[in-house]
């Protein structure tokens, strides 16, 4: 570890955060091209449990799946066997069945076929149409209307769920990536969780992230948490199927802080961490790269869905990747331009500045998502470790 990086000041920020009761438990990771260079943990795995959270504790990320699943994708497009370009019904011919949510007509839907067709690229970059319905209010009256669970159900109707707008139109954050889990199965000739598992996190010897996690796993698992009325955190019970239809590109995916650090510093490598080479460097500029053109991601993004997440609010000067929101001006103190990022829906978030060479992660296991004391948090601790650099 660096001897450069104060930890103590980070350790103090984790530490005041579940003191506080901003968060149930906080974790954080941080590394360099040369290795880790932070690792710091407070607050019990279960809240009112005596089992701290540690570095190696098992977490749902949630959409921090989304980017493995990318990876998955672009491996498939590096041999050939995946066009971008293509129309996701070349390779799942049920999505012409597709149609775009334009309204209701009281309480029925009202539907269209959509203007054109979506590509592979557009639900790897959220441009399809495809939503999700704490982030958007007529997928979650459709939802209602039509008995549809959420797709964190795991059951196989949730690809019933219509567009909210024309493909290519703009920037619309869904399950477009359970959607490209489907096409990488179709493409490869492997489920989802072997062609992961294959391609990604077997070479990066990521041995405890999977979709279907061991006994011993499990119980090494943090809580997922809500704040009751009395401000105090309450472990809810398991939100995710332990027997899913399909395994879920968009948000299946459990690991730990450590494991996962391996694949950003995959990314942070150019395509390679240690031995193992997962992407080729090109691939891995243009996933950091603008792939929505002049299109942009939203600056702000109110809730349809309190109980599962807050508005996001990040302001202008954002673009999407290939999986990774990228800032396009350095954010004061912290990551720089052209960083790419991502979270997950239970407060779990990860970045990977290729600029100053430093990737890092914070993890939490609650609901509902970005709530803004946990943001201060997220904050603090980046502030904290770029001030060390």
């Amino acid at each position: 570890m660096s001897s450069t990086i104060d930890a103590s000041a980070i350790d103090a920020v984790l530490r005041d955060a579940v003191e506080s009761g901003a968060v149930p438990n906080a974790v954080a990771i941080a590394a360099d091209r040369d290795g880790v260079i932070y690792e710091g943990a407070a607050g019990p795995r279960v809240a009112g449990g005596a089992d701290q959270a540690s570095p190696d504790t098992h977490f749902r990320i949630m959409s921090m799946t989304k980017m493995v699943a990318t990876v998955a994708a672009l491996q498939l497009v590096e041999q050939g066997a995946l066009d971008l370009d293509a129309p996701v019904e070349a390779y799942r011919p049920e999505f012409a069945e597709v149609q775009v949510l334009e309204g209701f007509d009281g309480d029925t839907p009202r539907l269209r076929a959509p203007a054109s067709r979506a590509t592979v690229r557009h639900l790897v970059t959220h441009t399809s149409g495809l939503s999700y319905w704490f982030w958007n209010a007529d997928i979650a009256r459709w939802q209602e209307l039509t008995g549809t669970p959420t797709v964190t159900s795991g059951k196989d109707i949730v690809f019933t769920a219509p567009l909210v707008a024309d493909p290519g139109s703009r920037y619309e954050y869904g399950i477009n990536t359970d959607w490209l889990g489907r096409v990488i199965e179709a493409a490869s000739g492997m489920t989802l969780d072997v062609a992961i598992a294959q391609g990604i996190t077997g070479p990066l010897g990521m041995r405890e992230t999977s979709f279907a996690p061991t006994d011993a796993q499990r119980a090494n698992t943090a809580a997922v948490h809500v704040k009751g009325e009395d401000g105090r955190w309450t472990d809810i019970g398991e939100i995710l199927s332990a027997t899913p239809d399909f395994w879920a590109g968009g948000h299946g995916l459990y690991s730990t802080p450590r494991d996962y650090l391996r694949f950003q510093r995959a990314l942070l490598g150019g395509g390679t961490f240690e031995d193992a080479t997962i992407l080729k460097p090109a691939t891995v500029e243009a996933a950091f790269t603008n792939q929505i053109g002049d299109l942009d991601f939203p600056a702000s993004i109110d809730t349809a869905d309190p109980r599962s997440s807050h508005g996001f609010h990040p302001g202008p000067g954002y673009k999407w990747g290939y999986g990774l929101l990228l800032n396009t001006a350095d954010v004061p103190g912290m990551r720089r331009a052209g960083s790419g990022a991502w979270a997950g829906l239970m407060n779990t978030h990860f970045w990977v500045d290729r600029t100053t060479g430093i990737t890092g992660a914070i993890y939490s296991q609650s609901l509902p998502f970005v709530p803004e004391e946990a943001l201060v948090v997220y904050n603090a601790f980046e502030s904290a470790l770029y001030a060390n650099l």
